[in-house]
C-alpha cells in the first residue's frame, strides 16, 4: 500500500484554476501512467489487494446486504472471464456486445472484454433493429446480456439477434447475488451462464494477448433514440488519459467512496465511476439494475451516503433536482465532500435547491462521448455563475477559428482524449474508422456553442443544431430557458422552433412546473418582460408534466418539436373538414408530419397548397393511398 507521502507525490494538487499550469509542466507522457485498463486494474490489484473495490447493491432496498469484491478478486474475475471469451475466439480485433442492466457479473464482463478485445456496451431500451444495427456495425459475434430475472426484453432481443444468425454465442449475466434459472436454447448458437463459460478457466493469468495504449478498447454510441446511434471508436490511451484528469482531483483521496448510478453503456459511468477510482484504489458503491430510474433508491439515498461513507457521485441535473426534496432527516451525510453533475445543463434553480437542502457543493462538467468523457470540470470554491469550469489538463479549447473572449461560436477540442472516429463497419481490413468531417487537424468539432471568458472558463450557449432561426436571426434557445427558468415555479424548460409561415420558424417552449398556482399565460407574459431580446420571446409556453430526455439524461427536443409542428399546422387545417388527422413523426432524426384525409376530396389540393407555405417535409394520405 502506498503511504500518504508517496500518494502526495504521484498526485499533483489540483482544486484550484490556477493548478493547471503546474500540472502541465509535466508532460502527460512522464506521468507514468498505465497503458490500458488492464494494465490500471493490475496496478491496483498489486497496489491495494484486500482492499474493497467494488460494493454492488441487488436493489435499491436491499442496500444492506451488497456483493463485496476487493481489487485482487476483481482482477481474478476478470482474468477468468477474458480467458473464456478468449477460447470463444475474441481476440485483439473483435468485439464483445454487452446488452444489459447493471450487476455485478456486468463490470467484470466489461473489464474483461476490454482485456480480450474490445467492449461495446448497449443500451438494452434501444428499438430491436436499433440494437442488432450497432452489433452488425462493431462486428460483434459474442452478446453479454442479462438473465430473463434481471431484464427480460434484453434477454429476449439477445435470443432473437441469435436466432436470426447476427451472433453465435449468448452469454448470460446473473442477478447481483442470486442463483442460475434454466435459459432459453437456440439451434445455431450457445445460451450459458457467463459465469458457468469461465469457470474452468485460469484466474491468475491471462492467456491470449493483452492490449496496448493504441489498441481500440471500446465502441460507444453516442446516445441517440432515433434511428441507429453513432458508434464511437476509443483507445486505451483516450480511456486511460481522461480517467487520470478525473481521479487527479485534490478533493478525493485513497479513502473516498464514489457511488455510481448512471448506466454503463454511458461513458460517464466507465470512466467516471469505474476507471477513475481504480487510480486511487478508491470503493466504488454501485446501484442496482435500475440505477437512478430506481424510484425506491431516492427514499433509501441518504441512508446509504450514511451507511458507506459515500464522498461523491456523479449524476445528471433530473437526479438532484428530486434528491433536493428528499428529507436529509437524522442521516449523517457528512462525508460527502461535494458531487458532479453533467450530460446537460444544470438550471441554477436546481443547484440552489440541492445545495440549499444537503449543504453538498455541485461540480460541474462538460465533454462528450467523442472526447471520451469530460473536458471540462468546475471548483467548489471558485464560482463562476453561467461557467461549467475549466478545461482539464492536457486538452485544449478554442471557439470557432480562435475568437477572443466573450464571442460565441463553436467549441472545438483537441488532445488526448479525442477519440479516433466513428465506426462505419468492418472488412477484412479490420474496422472502417471516420472522423466524418468532425476531426480536423486534432480539433474535434463539439456541435455545441459557447464562449470563453478572460480566464479561459467556459460558458455553453447551446447547440449549434439547436438554434432557432427566425426570419434569418439567429435565437440562442438557452436565453429563453434560462429566463423561464429563474422564474420560481419552473423546474424544466426547453425551447424549440416552431414552423412559421412568414419567419420560417418562431420560438415556443415548453416546461415544468412545481406547482399549479401558474398558469402558461403567466409564463409567457413572464418571459416577455424578462427577456431582453424582442424576437426571443416565446410566442407559446407549455406545461408538460415531463419533459423529454434520452436514457442517460440528458435533454431530447426532437419530440418537442414534433409537438410544436403538428400544433401549428393543425391550426392552419383547422376549417378543412376533410382532415382526420395530423401527425407529426420525429422517429427518423428529423420532424416529418403526416395528413391524413376522410375521403379522396378537392380538399386534398388546398391541404397541399396550405402545407407549402411551412418548411415541413409532409405527406397527404387519403383512402386510397398517397
Amino acid at each position: 500500500m502506498t503511504t500518504s507521502t508517496n500518494t502526495a507525490m504521484a498526485w499533483p494538487r489540483y482544486d484550484q484554476p490556477d493548478d493547471l499550469a503546474a500540472i502541465e509542466a509535466v508532460p502527460l507522457a512522464d506521468r507514468g501512467l498505465p497503458a490500458t485498463s488492464y494494465e490500471l486494474l493490475r496496478r491496483a490489484a498489486e497496489q491495494w489487494p484486500e482492499r474493497t473495490a467494488l460494493t454492488v447493491l441487488p436493489d435499491a432496498a436491499s442496500w444492506r446486504t451488497p456483493k463485496n469484491r476487493t481489487y485482487a478478486e476483481l482482477l481474478a474475475d476478470v482474468h477468468q472471464t477474458a480467458n473464456a471469451l478468449h477460447r470463444l475466439g475474441i481476440g485483439r480485433r473483435d468485439t464483445v456486445a454487452l446488452l444489459s442492466t447493471s450487476c455485478d457479473e456486468l463490470l467484470t464482463a466489461l473489464l474483461a472484454a476490454q482485456l480480450a478485445g474490445i467492449v461495446t456496451p448497449v443500451n438494452p431500451t434501444l428499438a430491436r433493429d436499433h440494437v442488432a444495427e450497432l452489433i452488425r456495425r462493431a462486428g460483434a459475434r459474442v452478446v453479454v446480456t442479462a438473465s430473463p430475472e434481471l431484464d427480460a426484453e434484453a434477454f429476449a432481443t439477445s435470443v432473437a439477434l441469435a436466432e436470426g444468425g447476427l451472433v453465435d454465442h449468448v452469454l448470460v449475466l446473473r442477478p447481483t447475488a442470486a442463483k442460475s434459472a434454466p435459459l432459453a436454447v437456440v439451434d445455431n448458437a450457445t445460451v450459458t451462464y457467463l459465469a458457468d463459460a469461465a469457470a474452468d478457466h485460469p484466474r491468475d493469468r491471462f492467456l491470449g494477448e493483452p492490449p496496448t495504449a493504441a489498441d481500440l478498447a471500446s465502441f460507444f454510441h453516442t446516445g441517440g433514440t432515433t434511428g441507429a446511434p453513432k458508434l464511437a471508436a476509443h483507445s486505451h490511451a483516450n480511456e486511460i488519459a481522461d480517467a487520470w484528469t478525473i481521479a487527479a482531483n485534490s478533493l478525493l483521496d485513497e479513502d473516498a467512496v464514489v457511488f455510481a448510478a448512471l448506466p454503463l453503456f454511458h461513458v460517464n459511468a466507465l470512466v467516471v465511476t469505474l476507471f477513475a477510482p481504480l487510480f486511487r484504489g478508491q470503493r466504488v458503491v454501485w446501484a442496482g439494475p435500475l440505477g437512478y430510474r430506481d424510484i425506491a433508491l431516492y427514499g433509501e439515498f441518504w441512508r446509504i451516503v450514511e451507511h458507506y461513507r459515500i464522498a461523491t457521485m456523479s449524476a445528471v441535473p433530473t437526479v438532484y433536482a428530486v434528491l433536493a426534496t428528499v428529507l436529509v432527516g437524522e442521516a449523517d451525510i457528512s462525508s460527502m465532500r461535494g458531487a458532479v453533475v453533467g450530460a446537460s445543463a444544470l438550471p441554477e434553480g436546481v443547484r440552489r435547491s440541492f445545495e440549499t437542502a444537503t449543504g453538498i457543493g455541485l461540480l460541474e462538467g462538460y465533454g462528450l462521448t467523442e472526447a471520451t468523457c469530460a473536458s471540462v470540470r468546475s471548483f467548489l470554491d471558485v464560482r463562476r455563475p453561467g461557467s461549467v469550469g475549466q478545461r482539464m489538463p492536457y486538452q485544449h479549447i478554442r471557439i470557432g477559428d480562435g475568437l477572443p473572449p466573450g464571442e460565441v461560436g463553436t467549441i472545438f477540442i483537441s488532445g488526448p482524449t479525442v477519440f479516433p472516429g466513428y465506426v462505419e463497419g468492418r472488412d477484412a481490413n479490420g474496422y472502417r474508422i471516420s472522423g466524418q468531417g468532425k476531426i480536423v487537424d486534432g480539433w474535434l468539432d463539439t456541435g455545441d456553442l459557447g464562449h470563453l471568458d478572460e480566464d479561459s472558463f467556459l460558458y455553453l450557449t447551446g447547440r449549434a443544431k439547436d438554434l432557432i432561426i427566425r426570419g434569418g436571426h439567429n435565437i440562442d434557445p438557452r436565453v429563453i430557458e434560462d429566463t423561464l427558468l429563474s422564474h420560481p415555479a419552473v423546474t424544466g424548460a426547453q425551447a424549440v422552433g416552431q414552423p412559421d409561415q412568414r419567419a420560417g420558424e418562431v420560438p415556443v417552449a415548453y416546461v415544468t412546473v412545481g406547482n399549479d398556482m401558474v398558469s402558461e399565460a403567466d409564463l409567457l407574459a413572464w418571459a416577455a418582460e424578462h427577456i431582453g431580446e424582442k424576437a426571443a420571446a416565446p410566442k407559446a409556453v407549455r406545461i408538460l408534466e415531463v419533459l423529454p430526455i434520452t436514457a442517460v439524461g440528458k435533454p431530447y427536443k426532437l419530440p418537442l418539436r414534433a409537438d410544436a409542428t403538428r400544433r401549428v399546422l393543425a391550426e392552419a387545417l383547422v376549417d378543412l373538414d376533410d382532415v382526420e388527422e395530423i401527425r407529426a413523426d420525429a422517429d427518423s432524426g428529423t420532424v416529418t408530419v403526416t395528413v391524413i384525409l376522410r375521403t379522396r376530396a378537392a380538399e386534398a389540393a388546398e391541404v397541399a397548397r396550405r402545407l407549402d407555405d411551412f418548411a415541413v417535409p409532409c405527406r397527404i394520405v387519403t383512402p386510397e393511398g398517397d
